[in-house]
């Protein structure tokens, strides 16, 4: 053995050691907030995002406990984004329902200020 071989055998550990992702605990527990928040708002199965949303958040934890920390992060990442843009979508749906409740509530009053004169 020649003295360059543990040398290169600890730049090789170390080399593997800094390429490792660390696990993205931070990211899971944003994707479970952003899918609460979005169950919260009124998302439901009704839109296609949720659900995709909580099946990425899934598959990122069962990546994370085999221990595959970088699909685990971008799947976490894919399903807040998912997660966010279901919870933006039910809020939009409400929105919606509420100018429709109002216009209605304008054309009676119209109806009635109609028949007033």
């Amino acid at each position: 053995m020649n003295a360059f071989s543990p040398c290169l055998l600890l730049s090789a550990l170390l080399i593997a050691g800094c390429a490792t992702d660390p696990a993205p605990t931070e990211q899971l527990r944003l994707s479970e907030q952003a899918v609460a928040q979005a169950r919260a708002v009124g998302a439901d199965e009704t839109l296609a995002e949720l659900p995709l949303a909580e099946a990425k958040l899934a598959r990122a934890q069962a990546a994370t406990a085999r221990g595959d920390n970088r699909a685990a992060r971008l799947l976490a990442e894919q399903a807040e984004l998912d997660a966010r843009l279901a919870e933006t979508r039910a809020l939009n749906r409400r929105s919606e329902e509420q100018l429709a409740e109002l216009t209605a509530r304008i054309g009676r009053l119209r109806q009635q200020l109609g028949a007033l004169q």
